[in-house]
């Protein structure tokens, strides 16, 4: 049955403007596609192209597919579902974009079509149920978690389930991920409930409110507290917003548009009185800079997205532009930097966090080839498309040069899934967060100076 026949069956979809087959609410905006001409020249930055070769995974020709539906050539069913979730939504096509015809708003746009239309269903749909609606936005579900996963760690029961095999009943990609699972810490909104405001060390040079995110403040405790430290060293009080919530990326990357609408009202009104809206991971702070593209039905919540949107700010580039103190101590280490899509592509910061990095006495930067290439995470995909994204981070892997200590990135999906690469390659590098690294050099000069 196609979708206009089911259309008959069903209460008729609200709808302000007719656009062929799309026949729901926000749907995809011509003005993003009003400047293709399919000149081509997205296609070697795009990484489902490389590896198919085919057309319908390239972004000009998914542009092609969202184009056709809504000129009703095309339906929405599963040949159009395929290319579209197939999507990295990595961003690197905006950037070889002679028009900067913006991809990953429209391919996002199109998921919130297609999953209306054709909603999860059976065993994936309650998966998906729990995770996007059960667990991410509520933190004291996902501390709970966190409180669990740190007792498998520490208890023991890990190193029986991994000398006994029982991970082997578990999906192969699933068993990498556990593998490489960082150590579960105390979560910095934890560490701080009790303070409204961490002060900063020293004078006072300015104010800012501070994203933890949702399941980064669980699995990467460690690297919101180094984010605190270097924020506080640098003469900043931290503010933490305790009705803060999941930041909505991987709902809006999945279709799921009514809940990422709905977490960023609740992040827009937690943030209303903070100047600077300082992130540490960036398909986080992407999220927050793109909340506008949520509500382009809704003026009154497209104006307070645009006025939030416009303060939000990664941590290495707020650093860079506001000033700071270049660490003394050494850290003596070869590492290369891995440009996270959603800082490079989606931020456009590129620069800031190099420059963070070769300020740190004795770090030897070596330049990775196509540093700004996706690695396969992509939020969720490394879970949902594991062979799409096990080819492309084969790829990444590739351009690691093999004789540095480290591989620092700015994002934790990338983090989680080149220590996988690390891991699966039999190399011996070390993943670590940029803003980690300053931190370390900051302890190390501390610790020598109380030593004198």
């Amino acid at each position: 049955m196609s979708i206009k026949e089911k259309e008959v069956l069903q209460d008729p979809p609200c709808s302000s403007q007719s656009l062929g087959n799309y026949l729901w609410d926000d749907k995809p905006d011509p003005d993003k596609w009003a400047d293709c001409v399919h000149c081509g020249m997205c296609l070697e930055s795009c990484p489902t192209y490389e590896i198919t070769g085919q057309e319908q995974h390239s972004p000009r020709g998914r542009v092609h597919l969202i184009k056709s539906v809504a000129e009703g050539k095309l339906e929405v069913n599963e040949q159009f579902l395929d290319p579209v979730f197939a999507c990295l939504d990595c961003r690197a096509c905006t950037t070889a974009c002679p028009a900067d015809v913006d991809v990953g708003g429209l391919i996002e746009e199109a998921r919130g079509q297609i999953r209306q239309a054709m909603p999860l269903t059976g065993w994936k749909g309650q998966v998906s149920k729990l995770f996007l609606k059960g667990l991410f936005p509520h933190q004291e579900r996902l501390n709970s978690i966190g409180s669990l996963l740190k007792f498998y760690q520490k208890s023991g029961v890990q190193k029986v389930v991994r000398k006994t095999g029982l991970m082997n009943v578990m999906p192969p990609h699933l068993v990498q991920m556990e593998a490489i699972m960082p150590d579960v810490k105390q979560p910095v909104r934890k560490k701080y409930k009790d303070e409204e405001i961490v002060k900063a060390k020293g004078e006072t040079k300015g104010e800012v409110a501070f994203l933890t995110g949702c399941v980064m403040d669980v699995m990467f405790s460690d690297i919101n507290d180094s984010t605190v430290n270097v924020l506080t060293r640098n003469g900043n009080d931290v503010a933490i917003p305790k009705n803060q919530t999941c930041c909505g990326a991987l709902h809006v990357h999945a279709g799921d548009r009514d809940t990422g609408r709905k977490l960023a009202k609740q992040n827009i009104e937690a943030f209303k009185d903070a100047d600077t809206i300082v992130g540490n991971a960036a398909g986080c702070g992407c999220m927050l800079q793109e909340y506008p593209e949520l509500f382009h039905e809704d003026p009154e919540w497209k104006e307070k997205a645009e006025e939030f949107s416009a303060k939000v700010v990664d941590v290495s580039k707020y650093l860079y532009d506001t000033g700071y103190e270049k660490p003394k101590a050494e850290i003596n280490t070869r590492l290369t930097y891995h440009d996270a899509c959603h800082l490079a592509h989606g931020q456009g910061v590129r620069k800031e966090p190099r420059e963070l990095l070769i300020d740190i006495p004795g770090v030897e930067m070596v330049n990775m080839p196509n540093a700004d290439r996706c690695c396969g995470s992509a939020g969720v995909y490394n879970i949902t498309n594991p062979e799409m994204a096990d080819a492309v981070l084969e790829s990444k892997m590739e351009n690691v040069p093999d004789d540095v200590e480290m591989i620092s990135m700015g994002n934790p999906g990338c983090m989680l899934q080149m220590a996988m690469g690390v891991q699966k390659y039999g190399r011996n590098q070390k993943i670590v967060h940029t803003i980690q690294l300053l931190d370390w050099a900051y302890q190390k000069e501390d610790k020598e100076k109380e030593g004198k």
